[in-house]
């Protein structure tokens, strides 16, 4: 039997597993966050997904185009695309998101203003958005009267979102965010995305690179807050944290997954990131 999955704690609460219908679009999941520092997703969706930052700053980077983020401020992840996001780590951010799917949901999402070359825009009104995430949290079961209920609420979003846009473009105020210029940045994000499983480090990413590791460090500390080495490790950490939470690989090869030969010298590294032992993590996910 189809079942909702609905989570619903202090820093993280998530509607899933939504039974999709073949309509022009149609809500898949919904979900809120308050990411810890260096919280970072890398992969592919295979559905659109708005997030809406609610607080504190991040990163966001697909199609070699990296722009940092802040509150008041949305982006879309499109499917197929391999996206990273991250939190910043004094001012981690705090978002709320929507999956959708369906026939139509490119076209409607252009409606929307979003485009492959604009996915990034602001997101003033939080108060309605907030609104309309409360009521979807609302409504966790899988009755007709919740599933109907549900997807009006998706319907007023975008409704939202049309207005929203139809407000910046008459205003002029449709500039998208600038990402960082330097394709640097850019550079080492995609080869790391690409290769930290290999147990790269960052000679190798500055020989990819092509400069010395003072210099990337320099532009990684001015653009992301951080060096080129805690990026790396901070990346393999919750890349290594969504495969404790996600599967019943034993630590050993978890380790090995995310570039660690060594299992002691990855738990270690783990802890000293999320201030937990592997195993704690993966007991206290299942809480």
């Amino acid at each position: 039997m189809h079942r909702i999955q609905f989570t619903d704690n202090k820093n993280y609460t998530c509607l899933d597993n939504l039974k999709e219908t073949p309509t022009e679009i149609a809500l898949i999941h919904a979900g809120r966050e308050e990411c810890k520092p260096y919280h970072v997703f890398s992969g592919k969706r295979d559905e659109y997904i708005i997030h809406f930052i609610m607080s504190g700053q991040g990163f966001y980077s697909v199609n070699g185009n990296t722009w940092p983020l802040s509150r008041g401020q949305m982006f879309l992840v499109c499917p197929n695309e391999t996206v990273v996001y991250c939190s910043d780590s004094v001012d981690p951010w705090s978002y709320v998101w929507i999956g959708i799917k369906g026939y139509e949901a490119k076209s409607i999402l252009k409606q929307c203003g979003f485009t492959r070359n604009r996915l990034i825009f602001p997101a003033p009104d939080a108060g309605e958005y907030m609104d309309c995430f409360s009521s979807l949290f609302e409504h966790t079961t899988q009755t007709c009267a919740d599933h109907f209920y549900r997807e009006s609420v998706l319907l007023k979003l975008l409704s939202i979102l049309c207005r929203n846009y139809s407000r910046l473009s008459q205003n002029k105020s449709l500039q998208q965010s600038a990402p960082v210029s330097n394709a640097y940045i850019n550079q080492a994000i995609d080869y790391i995305n690409e290769a930290y499983m290999r147990g790269i480090t960052v000679s190798d990413i500055t020989d990819h690179v092509g400069i010395s590791r003072t210099h990337l460090n320099h532009i990684f500390q001015e653009e992301m807050n951080r060096s080129v080495q805690t990026f790396l490790i901070d990346y393999r950490m919750h890349r290594a944290a969504r495969l404790l939470t996600s599967t019943a690989l034993p630590v050993k090869e978890i380790s090995q997954s995310v570039g660690y030969s060594d299992p002691l010298v990855f738990s270690k590294a783990f802890k000293r990131t999320l201030g937990v032992s592997p195993r704690q993590y993966r007991a206290d996910s299942v809480k």
